[in-house]
Order: structure tokens, then sequence, then C-alpha cells
């Protein structure tokens, strides 16, 4: 980091930590200085009051996100790949240059505006990924607009509560999505969602494939329009803390909460992160196999890598197609030199041998590393000795939609510093963890486990639920004062290293997804038969956690338990998302309750994971007996996890 050189008495990375820390303005004032391209300079370093939800950073400044990831880097590499387009089929690879995306970029960010689109609307992006869905999201950057990419797997439904939500204006989409072998109908599902979303003018409609889909009158030919526009599109001057882009995820309650992130922040954090954390260097090859809809996406296969001027992959395919091998045979075939992906994939790899992975020559890797929840001790051992070789450092890292980039990780360290299996491990510059207690005391101590919250805020934060900043303070700042808290536990080790334990709260980690439980619970009360239900998680081999449904039929339904079960799974599936769907449906005539009424979730989650004689205090639940019944039942229940 050459900015450390002026950073009084620092001379290793313990040093540069605690100077990061102890020192933030200094800190973050100087690297944001130097490392993002400013319209004005900004005068003001930080404005934050954690107890009010206040973040504000870098005020007075000006800049526009597109001409920090795109612009700067053509005066000095115009023809270097921005992106490679990884296609369903393996060998089909397309390259863009940094000029060509910059191309793209202004043609659609003049469809945009002459479509109507200001600065401030908020634009729906549901595309697969690909250089259109970048070009995309730069260009609605570009203009002052707002993005909210929706993950092209959620059921219209799902997507027509994201547009209304945001109160989207126009939504970007294709005509269909290539995935695993399978054609996906996304033009389909985009014009049954817009039925229901009266704030969506027009609908830009790209090609994926060659086949043609009916077309409304909101629809309009992307590529077509794109044609007729000019290669030029000034960029707007964006305040620091304008919106960016809105992601959507799930919460406990139902609802899924727009989290907002801001220009300045997220592109320097974003940015930071990428180069640190996996040692990347000009000239490299990123592999980032998230989808464009997760966070992961965005700041580790767009804004991150971009804003560093970097080479980043774009991966439409899936782990198993054609083959186990896929990753290997990218890697091998780009080049790749840091892979990051997700515990769930390589726990379903792993299942498959060795072999798929040693067919392959994964010589260009130099880092490897694992998103989206916790890795198990296994699946990390396989990672590193049989992908790696022994020879690549495998960073866990801890990081959630609402902390915009990393916030733990074994890298960036002192060199050859220790990595410890399943272990996140070293807080990132700025970011100083705390541990809670039942009683929101500190623990200061080593060797215990608590509530992980984060000390003092870190430019790349979320600042806000969109339209609910009450429910953002409440989420984040209110169970811990003077404390962002995670909705994580985590323990801290002797050597003072972190380890994530897994949600706190209502929600469950399947395949790196977040998912309310409440979510799953209102789709399935909505079906006829269904008096009430709860939804809890369970440690499942290949997705981390599954969801495991326990539902109270309505008095007098004797329909076939197969039925209502296939109807269920049904109908998660078309309302939220298919991985959504429970693993298990037992059926029960009571569930478990306080005399207050409420469902005692930890007493299911017991019974689940075959823990049921630890049951714990039962003191205050109403009646007893539903416990035993469900013991039974659970134990009968053909396949379930014990």
């Amino acid at each position: 980091m050459p900015e450390a050189a002026a950073f009084l008495g620092v001379g290793d990375h313990a040093g540069l930590y605690n100077y990061s820390v102890n020192e933030g303005d200094r800190f973050w004032g100087a690297l944001a200085r130097q490392r993002l391209s400013w319209i004005t300079p900004f005068h003001t370093v930080q404005d934050c009051k954690l107890s009010e939800g206040k973040i504000r950073w870098f005020e007075g400044g000006q800049l526009n996100a597109s001409v920090n990831c795109l612009d700067r880097h053509i005066h000095t590499c115009p023809e270097r790949v921005a992106l490679i387009w990884e296609k369903d089929e393996p060998g089909t690879e397309a390259r863009v240059t940094y000029r060509q995306l910059l191309e793209l970029t202004c043609r659609l960010g003049n469809v945009l505006k002459r479509q109507g689109v200001r600065k401030g609307d908020r634009v729906t992006i549901y595309m697969p990924p690909c250089p259109l869905t970048v070009a995309a999201m730069l260009a609605c950057a570009r203009i002052g607009a707002v993005h909210s990419v929706v993950f092209a797997g959620f059921s219209s439904e799902a997507l027509a509560d994201r547009i209304r939500d945001a109160q989207s204006k126009l939504v970007i989409t294709s005509n269909q999505a290539l995935r695993g072998g399978r054609t996906i109908e996304l033009k389909k599902t985009v014009d049954q969602a817009v039925k229901d979303c009266p704030s969506v003018t027009r609908v830009l409609v790209a090609m994926r494939t060659d086949n043609q889909v009916q077309m409304t009158d909101k629809d309009i030919p992307l590529e077509e329009e794109m044609m007729k526009e000019d290669v030029t599109c000034d960029p707007v001057a964006m305040e620091s803390e304008d919106m960016l882009f809105l992601l959507y995820t799930s919460g406990s309650t139902g609802k899924p909460k727009g989290l907002v992130h801001t220009h300045a922040g997220y592109l320097l954090y974003t940015s930071l992160t990428h180069r640190y954390v996996f040692n990347y260097h000009d000239g490299d090859v990123f592999g980032c196999v998230a989808d464009i809809g997760w966070i992961t996406g965005h700041s580790y296969a767009v804004y991150g890598p971009l804003c560093n001027g970097g080479t980043t992959v774009l991966f439409e395919s899936t782990p198993l197609y054609p083959d186990p091998g896929r990753y290997w045979e990218t890697v091998e075939r780009l080049r790749i030199n840091q892979f990051y992906g997700a515990p769930t994939a390589i726990r379903l790899l792993l299942k498959y041998g060795d072999q798929w992975v040693k067919k392959y020559d994964r010589s260009s890797l130099k880092t490897l590393g694992s998103v989206g929840e916790p890795i198990n001790s296994e699946a990390w051992e396989w990672y590193s000795r049989v992908v790696g070789e022994g020879k690549c450092p495998l960073v866990d890292t801890w990081w959630q939609t609402e902390t915009g980039g990393i916030c733990i990780a074994p890298r960036p360290s002192d060199p050859d510093a220790e990595i410890i299996p399943a272990m996140v491990m070293r807080p990132f510059f700025g970011i100083q963890p705390a541990l809670m207690d039942e009683k929101g005391n500190r623990l200061s101590a080593s060797d215990v486990s608590g509530a992980l919250c984060i000390a003092q805020p870190w430019p790349g934060m979320a600042r806000t639920i969109y339209n609910d900043h009450k429910r953002y303070i409440e989420t984040y700042f209110q169970p811990y004062p003077g404390h962002f808290f995670t909705g994580d536990g985590a323990y801290r080790s002797k050597e003072g290293y972190y380890q994530i334990i897994g949600r706190l709260d209502d929600v469950l980690n399947v395949s790196g997804h977040r998912l309310g439980t409440a979510e799953i619970e209102e789709v399935v009360n909505q079906h006829h038969v269904v008096a009430e239900s709860a939804v809890v998680g369970y440690p499942h081999e290949i997705k981390g956690e599954g969801a495991y449904a326990f539902i109270v039929l309505k008095d007098g339904v004797d329909d076939p338990e197969e039925l209502i079960e296939k109807q269920l799974r049904d109908t998660v599936s078309l309302k939220i998302a298919k991985y959504a769907a429970p693993d298990y449906i037992q059926v029960v005539k009571r569930l478990p309750k306080t005399r207050s009424g409420k469902i005692m979730r930890r007493v299911l989650r017991k019974i689940v994971e075959g823990k049921g004689s630890q049951l714990g205090d039962l003191s205050t639940m109403d009646d007893q007996t539903a416990v035993q019944e469900i013991i039974d039942g659970h134990k009968h229940l053909r396949g379930a996890p014990r």
C-alpha cells in the first residue's frame, strides 16, 4: 500500500491495521484521494453516528462510478480486457476490452436517457451474467440513475415485489437465459411481473438467444436502439453519498429489504478489498463465479475489479455443466489467477472425486477464495489440497450485502502469516469487530463466542433500507447501541482470530443465499389447507443449510400428504425461487408455543438436529405434549435429518 509511507510509525500489517482503526480519517482520506478520480474533491472524510444510523463519507466530493471503472483506464490501457464472458457452453467465451465496454455503456446510457430515465430514477435489471448486464449497471451509474439488479432465478412475484418497492421506471431484461444447458424464459417472467407494476413505462429487451419472443407495446429491442445512439455519453457529477444501487436481501420479516449503497465509499471499499484480500495485481484474471444478481457479483465481478482496471470473469453456467470439471476446465482455458466461489459448490464437487480437478491444469491459480457462508473443515481442506495443490492461500471471507465488501478474511496479513482452516481470522483495515454477550456487554477476552458487531463505521457499509430508515436503525443499530449488529454469531480464538458460527436470527443461508424463514412461512400459510407453519434451518451436507417446514393442517382436511407437500414446494418455488422450497415438510397437530403464543423455533431446531433430549428450559411452553408428538413424527419422516 504505497500510501502507508506517509502513515507515521507504520512498518508492518499490525501497525497498518491499528493505524486504520485509530486514525480512520487520515487512513481513509489518503486512500480516497489517491485511489478514486474526483470531479470535485471532498472536504470531510466522515460524518457518522452509528446510534442514529447516520453514515456519511467523503462529503463535498463529486465523482462518477462509471468514470472510475472505465474512462480513467481508457487513457492508460484501452485494449486491456475488462470482461471475459464465460458463456454457458464451454469454449465459447467472449472478451470485451475497456474501450468496447465504455462504448456499450455510453450507448446504453443514451438509450436510457431517450426513454426518459433521469438522475435518481430506479431501473430494475433482470438479466444473466453477461457484458450487457455490466454495461446496464454502469450506464445507470453514468447518468445518475439507480440500478436494482434482481437475480434472474427469482419468480415473477418476487420480481414484482422488488420493482414495486423500488418504484422502478424501467426494466432491462433478456429474451431468455442459458444456464446448465437449459433455456430460461426471462422475458415471460418480466411480462408477468410488470402487469402488477404501474410504475414501469418501458421494458428494454436484449437478445441472449436467437429465439423470438412476444413483444408488447412497452417493449423495446435493446441492441437495435443502442446501434442508433452515439458512442459518447457525458457522465453526471454525483455526490459521494448519492445512491449508486439498491439490492434486495432477505430479512427476518417476510418483506425483502432494499439496501442502499452509495457512490464513493462503496467504490473505494470494494476496490481496496479486491486488491488486498486476493493479492490482485495488474494483468491477473480474476474469476468470481457468483451470479451478478447478488452482492458478491456486484462487488467482486463488477465494481471492485473494474475500479482497479482488472480483468474479470462473468460466469454464466453451473459447476456441473457439462460435467463436474467445468470450473477447473475454465481455470485452465482462461488462465484464471484468483478463483472466488461458494462452499456449497465446493462441497458438491468434492463428492465427485479428485479426478475432475486433476484432469485440468490449474497452475495459473495464485489465490483461492470462499464466500457466502461458513466453509466446513473438510471442504476447506479439499479445496486447498486438491484444487490449490497446497500452494495457494485460501481466503475464507466474511461479509454481507449490508457491509458492501469483505470485512474479515485471512488476508491481507504479514507475508506468510498462518491461515487456519475454516476461520475468517483477521479483520480488514478499518474494521473493528466486537463480540457482545446476551446482556449487551462487550466481551474483551479471547476464546469466547458472542454476537458479532462492528464497533465503528467503514466506507462500504449500506446507508439505509430504501424508504424505511426506521427498519434500518431497528435492525442494525438498536440491538447493541453504538455498534453495527451483523445478525451473526462468532468465536474469537486465543490468538484473536475470528470464526463465524452462523445466523442468530430467523434467516437461513441456503447455498449462500440468505432467506428469511418468515418469507417461506408466508407463502406456505397461503395454501388453503394450512392453518399455520414454522420453518427452521438444519445442517445440509451440500447446501450448508436446508429448509425444514412444520405445518398444521386445518380441521377436516383429508388431502393426501404427498399431494400437499408437492403443492407447497411448487408454490414456494413459484413465489420465491426454487432454492427456497423446503427439503422436508412434516405435518404436526400443533406447534410448540410460549404461553404468549410465540412459536418456539429453537425447540424445532433442536428436534431437527436430532437433539430432542437437549431442549433446554421449557417452562414457558404452553403445552409440552406437543414436543413429544413432533419428535415421534420426525423419527418416522423418511430421509429426514437426524
